[in-house]
């Protein structure tokens, strides 16, 4: 009995090192994401692009219901989205024309993409598996948009951990 319980003691503790040494490898997460509005603001009487690190917006206003994406240091990615979906406009509540979608993740203002994923009509898209270029371990102002394969930007995630 003694020795069952220091052997269920001893892979408990095992069990939450392994738990931190995975928490270790992230580099970032989101919890959360934005949909994107094409238009920043009005200036000299036009409408200026929300352009985002280089980035122009898709030509219609999207909405993300939830987005959870994490960065790891071997240069994996482990994203997940319900709900990209146009938000005005005559396709709102579609996901139009777009069937897939790439993660881009900024570090420094530097762009770091994961291979593209389907956008299923209900607007969800899963990304899982090595990004094309892995992002340095830290990665300083992380910013991460949700785009085209063309290369728009339809959403934003807003970084933050499982616990927020």
């Amino acid at each position: 009995m003694k020795r069952s319980l220091a052997w269920l003691a001893a892979s408990i503790a095992g069990i939450g090192f392994a738990g931190s040494a995975i928490a270790a490898d992230t580099i970032v997460q989101f919890n959360r994401g934005v949909g994107v509005d094409p238009v920043a603001g009005i200036n000299a009487g036009a409408p200026v692009a929300n352009t985002v690190l280089g980035v122009p917006p898709g030509g219609r206003p999207w909405t993300i219901r939830s987005l959870r994406a994490s960065f790891f240091t071997d240069g994996t990615i482990n994203a997940r989205d319900t709900g990209l979906l146009f938000s005005g406009g005559d396709a709102i509540g579609t996901r139009g024309a777009i069937a897939q979608v790439k993660a881009t993740l900024f570090c420094g203002g530097v762009g770091y993409d994961s291979a593209p994923a389907d956008l299923d009509t209900r607007g969800n898209f899963t990304i899982r598996g090595q990004m094309v270029q892995a992002p340095p371990n830290p990665c300083n102002a992380p910013v991460l948009l949700i785009r085209s394969v063309g290369g728009n930007w339809f959403a934003a995630g807003i970084v933050g951990s499982d616990d927020d």
